[in-house]
């Protein structure tokens, strides 16, 4: 699971995600090219997953659209 840093800055977050695909893709490539189970890459939340999902994540984790934010005390 990737997470970008909490900021509203755009450009922050999708060269974040975008690091990661590229160390997705090159553990892929040098380590799992032949594991057929090593094909998910999850980044993302509710805050910022249409980026992460346009940046290649292909798992995302929307808690907080589904069940709304928590209270923490």
């Amino acid at each position: 699971m990737g997470m970008a840093s909490f900021v509203d800055e755009e450009a922050i977050i999708r060269r974040e995600f975008k690091t990661l695909v590229g160390y997705f893709r090159r553990l892929k490539k040098e380590f799992f090219s032949q594991a057929d189970h090593f094909k998910e890459i999850s980044m993302g939340m509710t805050s910022d997953y249409l980026i992460a999902i346009e940046e290649g994540s292909t798992m995302v984790r929307i808690g907080t659209a589904i069940f709304g934010a928590r209270n923490y005390l």
